[in-house]
């Protein structure tokens, strides 16, 4: 018997690597295993080496979210363990030391648009459609979009996004600056990987630094803050490729 398509496609793109999520039957949607098989790319020597890495699925859906079949089986205990083992990925994608790219066709909903927030940069479609469901089905975004969605737009845009659950388009989700940029659906991935290609090109040290302190930054006081700036940049500096 022919052996199973993977559910994560590994591409290697020179100092980019791309991972594909290939479940089209189910749109993408981020079950368990499907959460487990990114983690398992991400700890890959391809992805470990990688200068960035850019997420995708495919034309129809980057992920069109959760896989609500396994919701009934989820009690407190085992929801628990859930976010120690594979729920953990929306944590581990949004401290990659890496740079991240979400390249966004299709639908982009639920955990679907919890991945792509916990990306740095994300590169939509014009097909694409976004949107957090979970009110509707009486709980809650929770693998971090919650959170992430406020930072980004603030609780009053938030609230109308989580509350009312409707879906909105790649225009809308740009004047929100949850976007970089919208282009041609077909263009998606090839400008992801051009944005990816050019920060994979930056010193990898500075990257990674800059991203944690960037994400510190918005958790803390302003002097707290321009401490960890301080001490980045004197750590950065004595590293190499620092400007001598």
């Amino acid at each position: 018997m022919p052996s199973a398509e993977p559910l994560v496609e590994v591409q290697d793109h020179g100092k980019v690597v791309v991972l594909r999520l290939n479940r089209p039957a189910k749109l993408n949607a981020l079950s368990t295993a499907l959460e487990q098989a990114l983690l398992d790319a991400l700890r890959s020597p391809e992805a470990g080496s990688a200068g960035a890495i850019v997420f995708t699925g495919s034309d129809r859906a980057f992920s069109a979210g959760a896989d609500t079949s396994e919701l009934p089986e989820m009690t407190p205990e085992r929801i628990s363990a859930y976010y120690r083992g594979s729920g953990s990925l929306y944590e581990v994608v949004a401290r990659l030391p890496q740079p991240t790219v979400a390249a966004v066709s299709g639908y982009c909903l639920g955990a679907g648009f919890e991945l792509a927030l916990a990306c740095d940069i994300r590169v939509a479609g014009e097909s694409a459609q976004f949107g957090l469901p979970e009110v509707g089905l009486g709980i809650l975004p929770s693998s971090g979009g919650l959170t992430r969605l406020v930072r980004a737009v603030g609780p009053a845009i938030a609230k109308e996004i989580i509350l009312l659950g409707e879906r909105f388009s790649a225009t809308e989700a740009h004047r929100l600056g949850l976007v970089r940029e919208v282009v041609p659906a077909g263009e998606v991935v090839n400008v992801a990987l051009e944005r990816a290609g050019h920060l994979a090109g930056q010193p990898a040290m500075a990257l990674a630094w800059t991203k944690a302190a960037i994400d510190a930054a918005a958790e803390s006081s302003a002097g707290a803050s321009l401490l960890i700036e301080q001490l980045a940049y004197a750590a950065l500096n004595q590293s190499a490729g620092a400007p001598s």
